[in-house]
């Protein structure tokens, strides 16, 4: 087990200096993010139904089908999502 203290690598650029740390970027495949982004829209459509004649008396219906249309994109979205991973798993599995 290797304790040492990896010291961050120095830019000076200018009169600035950065300082870039060695850490191993994320896998990330999109799916959870579009998955809480879509429940996010599902919720606010749930919460405006309620309110559905007070939306049409100020002419803001927009907002509920606003809200519809997220979760379709979204469900569109993790269908991708979904598949981009799929993809990036076989190939992974096909290199190593």
């Amino acid at each position: 087990m290797d304790l040492r203290d990896e010291q961050p690598t120095q830019h000076e650029i200018g009169s600035r200096t950065y300082l870039i740390a060695p850490v191993e970027p994320l896998d990330v495949d999109g799916v959870r993010t579009v998955q809480v982004g879509t429940g996010l829209f599902l919720l606010g459509f749930l919460g405006l139904i309620p309110f559905w004649a007070r939306l049409q008396e100020s002419d803001d219906t927009w907002l509920l089908w606003m809200c519809l249309t997220g979760v379709g994109l979204g469900l569109l979205g993790m269908e991708y999502c979904k598949r981009r991973r799929r993809f990036r798993t076989e190939r992974d599995a096909g290199e190593a």
